[in-house]
């Protein structure tokens, strides 16, 4: 009955929905539409998540409040414990509790608070644009099939950030390898032209995009940046 009932057209758009329609329509009715899902979330999306609240606090307990750098690392662990809770993860994958503490302690030894040339750009208000969250109309002309009303296309980029002189949107991603391949992957990303076409449309002129890596081994973690 499902299949032949035909779903509501999402008013709210984001990149992941628009992969997911360029890679398989059938894939986004029926995971988007109808809202068909697996019953377990994805080690990956688990860690992922975890790993993005625990940069956060660190940054906005740093840049936002002032807090030393050691304390402002101790709440973005405690923060990385708790949004990780006991989640199992498959003895395969190496996104394990235990790994991901790893991960964070050489994150900051990497790319220290006090020297890290990444640095978030401050608003107008002056505070760190940590977490730059948008929800825009696409266009006057492109209007939703059934109310009229404009399709409206959401995001979120980790931070909009200065680097070697130029406003910059960043974003931090964990991985299982680095390389050319994995650099090459971010080369006109709707999922960046997309950041950049909200930061503009918010008069913030972002110049360029930084993305800097984490693979997450079982033996090892390394970085890079693009």
């Amino acid at each position: 009955i499902m299949a032949l009932t035909r779903p509501p057209f999402p008013l709210v758009w984001d990149n992941t929905m628009r992969s997911t329609f360029v890679e398989c329509p059938r894939k986004f009715l029926w995971e988007y539409a109808h809202h068909f899902k697996p019953r377990n979330e994805s080690i990956h999306l688990h860690a992922g998540k975890a790993w993005a609240s625990a940069l956060e606090t660190t940054r906005m307990a740093y840049y936002g409040d002032g807090i030393s750098p050691k304390e402002a690392q101790a709440m973005g662990l405690q923060k990385l414990i708790e949004e990780y809770g006991d989640f199992p993860c498959p003895p395969q994958v190496a996104k394990s509790l235990d790994r991901m503490i790893e991960a964070f302690s050489y994150y900051w030894a990497a790319f220290p608070l006090e020297t890290d040339p990444v640095q978030p750009y401050r608003g107008k208000n002056g505070q760190p644009m940590i977490e730059f969250d948008f929800a825009l109309p696409l266009s006057d002309s492109l209007l939703h099939p059934e109310t009229g009303e404009p399709i409206i296309y959401s995001g979120r980029a980790d931070m909009i950030a200065t680097y070697a002189g130029a406003i910059s949107i960043y974003d931090d991603k964990t991985t299982s390898q680095l390389g050319d391949s994995w650099a090459k992957q971010w080369n006109r990303r709707s999922q960046f032209t997309g950041y950049a076409w909200a930061a503009r449309a918010f008069g913030i002129p972002a110049t360029q995009i930084v993305i800097r890596g984490i693979a997450i081994l079982k033996t090892m973690v390394k970085h890079a940046e693009a």
